[in-house]
């Protein structure tokens, strides 16, 4: 069972659920948050009160949609080098190539403490459909298809969602104090399309992700990756993030790449990017390059 929301007449995001034959349902809330508040007023799971509007008229089939975040995420997270391919990829990057070199990726890949940072915004955050932005001031830019934990304040996992992580490579590789800025900047961010509800998951490692590039409407690069080729466990990212730190309702927390484009690809404008996860959708996202702009020191 999925949760979505869509543009309607009446309203700019209306709240739905998408069944196992794809038929829509529209939802009686505002938003994903209330949603779930009510299912606990209630004392149900939420897949419990979701089934319950599976009686009424489906408005539509999933994929006559169109699609916004299906929620106003306060707060993106991310958590880096947590799994082995993407060690190697930053060892690249901060290496210049000598992957026979070790670095502070190799160290915190092993630490106990992972790597979490802040990516976005809900103001920076695009949903399916919408552009994502090449920064500037980047010769070498990736995106990071991830498994994105939709959470309450607590740390609760609620849902599964795609997320899209985009990075600068060369940035983060030039000097790793750089990463907020190889991390975050203008549509750097998306997710969607839907929230798998975790209720309705039995185990989430069994989780697949995609990720397929198309520049002139032929595909230069498809890959794919199980999450349980994960290194750290999720319960174990989520606690970090909450520990001595406020979080609130709908934050989602990105659990890192496992699937990376080969080292001399970079995006480029007018390519289009699709993030799947199994039980999730499709997450399509065109790409957009800002134009350069000088240094103006003030």
């Amino acid at each position: 069972m999925r949760i979505i929301r869509y543009k309607k007449k009446e309203a700019k995001h209306q709240l739905a659920l998408v069944n196992k034959e794809s038929f829509v349902f529209d939802l009686p809330y505002p938003d994903f948050m209330s949603f779930v508040n009510e299912a606990e007023k209630q004392g149900k799971t939420v897949l419990a009160l979701a089934k319950e509007f599976t009686a009424n008229e489906p408005v539509e089939k999933y994929e006559n949609m169109i699609l916004t975040t299906p929620l106003d995420a306060p707060e993106v997270w991310a958590s880096g080098v947590t799994y082995e391919k993407s060690r190697d990829a930053r060892n690249y990057e901060a290496t210049e190539g000598k992957l026979d070199a070790t670095t502070f990726y190799d160290k915190v890949y092993d630490a106990e403490r992972p790597e979490i940072f802040f990516k976005s915004t809900a103001a920076r955050t695009v949903g399916p459909g919408q552009e994502v932005y090449l920064r500037s001031d980047s010769n070498w830019q990736i995106p990071e298809p991830e498994l994105g934990l939709v959470i309450n304040k607590d740390g609760k996992i609620l849902g599964y969602t795609a997320g899209n992580d985009m990075s600068c490579r060369d940035i983060e590789g030039e000097n790793p104090l750089y990463l907020p800025q190889a991390k975050v900047w203008k549509n750097s961010c998306s997710i969607g399309p839907a929230i798998l509800l975790a209720d309705a998951v039995e185990d989430p490692y069994e989780l697949t992700i995609t990720c397929r590039i198309f520049r002139n409407n032929e595909k230069v690069f498809d890959g794919m990756a199980s999450v349980n080729q994960l290194k750290r466990k999720l319960d174990e990212l989520v606690s970090y993030l909450v520990l001595d730190n406020e979080i609130f309702d709908g934050t989602v927390l990105l659990t890192g790449t496992c699937v990376v484009p080969p080292n001399e690809f970079t995006l480029n404008d007018g390519d289009t990017i699709e993030i799947e996860i199994s039980g999730v959708g499709i997450l399509i996202n065109p790409v957009k390059q800002q134009a350069k702009k000088e240094t103006v020191l003030y």
